[in-house]
């Protein structure tokens, strides 16, 4: 079953607007699937990778500022990777909640649409921040950290699923 009532217009010709629409459909995704699970749930593992669904939720929200804000703009954040512990395997404290978390996911979304509707897709990234001005590889353009980030949500978005049916039989986007 898909939910099309989420999903961006088909008759949408902007393909700016395609992209942030997608990034808008699938954090509502990783809401929905998030939304119903009680603590316990939340906080708990059904996969052998050992990732929780809140560590799910809090790596998106990181992994969004990191393109964008620390990535494209090179704005420096205190805790670029604040979703991942000293081994990189994402963490989340015992006092953070999916509340909280969720607002984080959303704020993210609303200062990449930002940035995004300020630039130019063939804007190339800026130095400093996610790219050092002395690292010799070439900095990606909007668009690419775009179809990145929208990639990285969707493959995330389906582990979810599979972690959702495993805790309670839900199924569908």
């Amino acid at each position: 079953m898909t939910d099309d009532a989420h999903k961006p217009s088909r008759e949408l010709s902007d393909s700016e607007e395609v992209l942030l629409g997608f990034l808008d459909y699938y954090r509502s995704v990783i809401t929905r699937k998030i939304d119903g699970l009680g603590e316990e749930e939340l906080r708990s593992s059904r996969l052998p990778s050992g990732w929780t669904p809140l560590q799910l939720l809090k790596h998106l929200a990181c992994m969004e500022q990191r393109w964008f804000r620390w990535g494209f703009t090179a704005e420096q954040l205190p805790d670029p990777h604040g979703d991942e512990d000293d081994s990189g395997r994402w963490r989340v404290g015992a006092d953070e909640t999916a509340a909280e978390l969720v607002t984080a996911l959303h704020a993210a979304g609303a200062s990449t649409r930002s940035i995004v509707t300020a630039a130019d897709l063939t804007d190339v990234a800026a130095a400093g921040g996610r790219f050092p001005e002395d690292d010799p590889r070439p900095r990606p353009t909007l668009a690419w950290i775009l179809v990145y980030v929208l990639q990285e949500y969707a493959r995330h978005a389906g582990h979810l699923d599979t972690a959702r049916e495993l805790i309670d039989g839900a199924t569908g986007e």
